[in-house]
């Protein structure tokens, strides 16, 4: 539970100030946090992806991925994660592959403009 985006404030915050990363089923938005914070992650899945067996579906196909990643990254990220029409008809692996590649960029993205001489929004 403690791994859970919760409020629509870290919603904004994450999404507004954050790396992001799309592919075809999902796009992902992440930004760092302290390093004694716990890592964090949050879905949006909306009306579009499908009916709310199809929504719940995804989510907890994500929820899975995602529980993979905080396990090895327990501390310092927030993550937002918003599923895509394309995501109800995709196949676990796919949809697997999508959210880590995109995890990846995010990753990547967060630690190079948090290195040392680098300032500003990562975009």
């Amino acid at each position: 539970m403690i791994h859970r985006v919760r409020t629509a404030a870290d919603f904004a915050r994450t999404v507004r100030s954050g790396a992001r990363s799309g592919r075809r089923n999902v796009v992902l938005y992440g930004s760092m946090t302290s390093d004694s914070a716990p890592s964090r992650v949050g879905f949006i899945v909306g009306k579009n992806v499908g009916n709310a067996v199809t929504r719940n579906l995804v989510k907890r196909r994500l929820r899975h991925a995602s529980a993979e990643w905080v396990a090895a990254h327990p501390h310092g990220y927030d993550v937002v994660v918003r599923a895509l029409p394309p995501a109800a008809d995709s196949d676990w692996p796919a949809l697997q592959k999508d959210f880590t590649s995109c995890l990846a960029a995010v990753a990547r993205r967060l630690e190079r403009s948090d290195a040392p001489g680098r300032e500003g929004r990562v975009s």
